[in-house]
């Protein structure tokens, strides 16, 4: 059975190690890893982009996990059982009783997750057959939803996950859109009539030299 190794190098400290430990187990569950025993994946995932927000914020999280099943798709040689895609979902500040289902906000900026009450991850995995032409169903695989004010409303994790899946069907519809891209080395032109008389010239060229090295050949066996 093969083995999946993520490294994350964003602000290495144990928040880092923790996130490439959930990685791994995401990433574990969608790859097939007895298709290949005795094999090593080795996933490094880097953030280019600074963010201000302290620690990981759900956003940075789901662009991990969503970087990390592009790459993997990518690569081409990885099967894989299914597509895990992940967003952000926050709930502000601001919110009150009344507008409180309407409060849930999807992919929330940087500035936005600053002023949220709540927030959080969710993962889901998207699995479906070849032969299958419908949207395969997600189903949620991982959520880190955190309450900053230490009261965890069920009812407001449940909206929160119904929302991220729409917004996780978004994503893996892209990626879908993507996956024919991802090849993208140049293909050789059709033959025509410049690559003919190309090939004719470096076929008279290579006649030429074969012409002259007979001769030199011959010249230097008369001088003998």
């Amino acid at each position: 059975m093969g083995v999946v190794n993520v490294y994350v190098l964003i602000r290495i400290n144990r928040r880092s190690k923790a996130l490439a430990s959930s990685l791994k187990g995401l990433l574990s569950l969608s790859i097939i890893l007895s298709r290949n025993p005795r094999t090593l994946i080795q996933l490094v995932v880097q953030s280019l982009t600074p963010s201000p927000a302290e620690g990981f914020s759900p956003s940075l999280i789901a662009a991990c996990i969503n970087a990390s099943s592009l790459a993997l798709l990518n690569a081409g040689s990885i099967p894989m059982s299914s597509v895990v895609c992940a967003v952000a979902i926050a709930r502000l500040h601001s919110a009150t009783e009344e507008d409180d289902a309407s409060a849930l906000v999807l992919d929330p900026s940087e500035v936005e997750l600053v002023e949220t009450a709540n927030c959080g991850c969710f993962a889901f995995s998207f699995a479906t057959e070849i032969s299958s032409s419908q949207q395969p169903a997600g189903r949620m695989v991982w959520a880190n939803w955190h309450a900053k004010d230490g009261l965890f409303d069920e009812e407001e994790f449940a909206r929160a996950q119904a929302l991220g899946l729409v917004g996780a069907e978004f994503v893996w519809k892209a990626i879908k859109l993507s996956v024919p891209q991802m090849d993208g080395s140049p293909t050789l032109p059709p033959p025509g009539p410049l690559s003919a008389e190309v090939m004719e010239n470096v076929t008279q060229s290579d006649v030429d030299i074969k012409t002259s090295d007979q001769e030199e050949s011959d010249n230097a066996k008369v001088e003998i």
